[in-house]
């Protein structure tokens, strides 16, 4: 034991647990605590809005695998977290939310910022410690991190802002660590003889895979196999997209190579994923989830096991040492899909060809309305850009080991068709909470933790405003991004129900304004490219990568795109209107 205070404790607790970067806006709530931070080893990166701070320590935990952490003023400092630790809840990011809270003899009287603050949090944290005692400041605060760990999400600790002052006798604790092993022998073996009688199985790699660091593991399962691999949606990082095997993502505008070879399946082995619903909704025409398929789901999480999918075997480990283990199983073991290597193979290539022609034949959309619009910009504009094209130069022109965040949006959900990576922890998204103004704080807090790795955001102009000010952050603190803003001057994902369902009756879904955010980037100290030719699209990228990785520079490059829309984002939740009073008739 040894004499400190509650400040020095949490400090201390935080360096145990190797924590060297944290971000947030100073506070007096916790001024007692900060003010030891940078003698501990701990740098507080100041962000321009809290929502940004959160998502920074998303990326960083994403990224690293270590501890994101997040710490503001009481109240509205910490109220302005909520939707980012939603969205860390949603990835699986070990984020920690310091909420120092008002001080103990005044709750409950309205005081300035008082909040009741662990509700808040409540539906997107895996655990809540309250220090109650600042006795306890130390016990709880290591709880927090090993739980941030141990449940593979955010933790939310809260101090009421006198208990970081006193002296206590303290013992610091070793971080705690799991081993999770592989799984039940009795799970292992059944899913090894399912697989072994498996014609034709294919693997569905997922965030397990990522946030386990298994990718080898899953190449060498999958080879054994010989299957066709798909990723989960969204992780598209979890398998390397130049292995023959590899196949695309499911789920909205992803891989149609990968949806047709999936459907075929009678086995899928479902790698570190829990099948989330979006992610298995049908696509493109295609309702392609293999109705009568056998499914053996791995999944770190007991709960996750056939909650969305009814499986055949649900194993409860790790996704690598399962996959590691059932590669053991099947090793020395006759596969009834071995005799069939060679004409599958043959079929996942040729699957894969005709979706790589599709995608360089598909330049612009073709329904009706995005006719229209593109016709539109031909008369009055008569230089902007198709997304589709402008996604695929992005793709020939992306970096190696590139970390690409994407917001949310329709030329950024058509991108999970074009986004291809050969490491884990490459790509980030919200991910079923699909929240705006995610993917330039969250690139921030990745490049805080890769510095070495090229850094690139895709927002489009409406949600790209939502967080545009944490260029300044970028720019201030030394932490050099790119970020690509898709300027099509609409809210195009719910712009496109209303074309599909409302008749286009268009209702607050334009942004046209005149905005220059490439002027706007350079107001705020970066650099800013307005590129409206095709042939400049790979130049400028290749151009702002270099500056970021060479110069240390931020750039913002801003591509004027058409009006065209891809598929509906919510096909499965909207129908043709129904009106009951004759004033709205029209509305139908």
């Amino acid at each position: 034991m040894t004499r400190m205070t509650p400040s020095e404790a949490f400090v201390e607790t935080m360096v145990a647990n190797g924590v060297t970067t944290t971000f947030g806006i100073m506070g007096s709530a916790f001024m007692d605590a900060m003010d030891i931070f940078a003698p501990a080893g701990i740098r507080l990166v100041p962000v321009v809005h809290e929502q940004g701070a959160a998502h920074m320590a998303d990326g960083y935990a994403r990224v690293s695998g270590r501890h994101g952490v997040v710490i503001g003023q009481n109240g509205p400092g910490i109220s302005n977290c909520v939707t980012a630790i939603a969205a860390a809840f949603w990835a699986h990011s070990p984020v920690v939310i310091v909420t120092p809270e008002t001080g103990t003899m005044g709750i409950g009287l309205g005081g300035f910022q008082e909040a009741n603050q662990l509700p808040m949090f409540q539906e997107f944290v895996k655990y809540q410690g309250h220090i109650n005692n600042e006795n306890r400041m130390a016990e709880i605060t290591a709880r927090c991190f090993d739980r941030a760990m141990s449940e593979i999400g955010p933790t939310q600790l809260n101090i009421p802002r006198d208990r970081f002052y006193g002296d206590i006798d303290v013992e610091i604790a070793e971080p705690m660590r799991l081993d999770r092993g592989p799984g039940g022998d009795a799970s292992l073996n059944e899913a090894a003889d399912m697989l072994a009688s498996a014609e034709f199985p294919v693997m569905v790699a997922g965030g397990g895979v990522v946030m386990g660091d298994a990718m080898d593991e899953a190449v060498a399962l999958a080879e054994r196999l010989g299957c066709p691999v798909v990723n989960s949606y969204l992780h598209n990082d979890s398998f390397p997209a130049s292995h023959p095997q590899w196949c695309g993502p499911l789920g909205y505008q992803g891989s149609k190579a990968a949806m047709k070879l999936i459907a075929q399946a009678d086995v899928v082995l479902a790698l570190g994923t829990r099948l989330g619903p979006f992610g298995t909704l049908p696509q493109h025409g295609m309702d392609y989830w293999p109705k009568d398929a056998k499914i053996i789901q791995v999944d770190a999480d007991h709960k996750m096991l056939g909650l969305v999918k009814k499986v055949s075997v649900g194993i409860c480990g790790d996704a690598g040492a399962a996959a590691v283990a059932l590669t053991d199983r099947l090793a020395d073991r006759t596969l009834a899909c071995d005799a069939t290597r060679d004409e599958r193979t043959q079929r996942t290539a040729d699957e894969k060809a005709a979706w790589e022609a599709e995608l360089d034949e598909w330049t612009h959309e073709n329904d009706d309305f995005s006719l229209d619009m593109i016709a539109e910009a031909e008369g009055e504009e008569g230089s902007w850009l198709h997304p589709r094209q402008v996604l695929r130069e992005l793709e020939k022109a992306m970096p190696a080991r590139a970390m690409v965040s994407t917001d949310i949006g329709n030329i950024n959900s058509v991108a999970n068709s074009y986004l291809r990576f050969e490491e884990p922890r490459s790509f980030f998204a919200p991910m079923s909470w699909g929240n705006c103004g995610y993917a330039l704080p969250t690139i921030i807090g990745a490049k805080a933790a890769a510095p070495d790795r090229p850094a690139i955001s895709y927002a489009g102009d409406g949600a790209w405003a939502m967080s545009m000010s944490e260029l300044m952050t970028a720019v201030r603190h030394d932490i050099p991004v790119t970020s690509i803003v898709f300027h099509n001057r609409q809210w195009g994902a719910e712009k496109k129900n209303q074309v599909d369902f409302y008749g286009r009756r268009f209702v607050a879904g334009e942004l046209e304004g005149g905005e220059d955010y490439s002027q706007i980037a350079r107001a705020m100290g970066a650099e800013g490219v307005r590129v409206d030719r095709l042939e400049d699209v790979g130049p400028a990228l290749t151009a702002a990568v270099d500056a970021q990785m060479n110069e240390g520079t931020t750039t913002v490059i801003e591509i004027m795109c058409t009006k065209e829309l891809g598929d509906p984002f919510r096909k499965d939740a909207l129908s043709k209107p129904v009106r009951h009073l004759d004033k709205y008739a029209d509305y139908v």
